[in-house]
């Protein structure tokens, strides 16, 4: 099922928690972020490496044992993270990041 979606750009939202702390950080990781989730955003499937710019964002599963679950994306060089799951609907397939942390 998942090979036949729609394709990127993916949709994304944020979690409240996660937006507000998003916006507290300063522009600089801001900017980062963006960068990191645009990454994604544009990738063939969210959940693979894959067309990804690895020097900038790399991302696996939360658990090994749940290949499909939320998955970790990192950016800054491992400075910051966030978590997020794909909702792969036909109609609008989605990307929902529900925490995000940066040291």
């Amino acid at each position: 099922m998942t090979e036949d979606l729609t394709g990127p750009p993916w949709a994304t939202d944020w979690t409240k928690s996660a937006a507000e702390y998003r916006d507290s950080l300063p522009t600089t990781v801001r900017d980062q972020i963006i960068d990191a989730v645009t990454e994604l955003k544009c990738s063939r499937h969210p959940y693979r490496d894959d067309h990804l710019d690895t020097a900038k964002v790399n991302i696996e599963p939360v658990r090994s044992t749940q290949p499909r679950g939320a998955h970790l994306l990192y950016f800054d060089r491992g400075r910051g993270w966030l978590r997020y799951v794909f909702t792969p609907r036909v109609a609008e397939p989605q990307i929902v990041i529900e925490t995000l942390f940066w040291q």
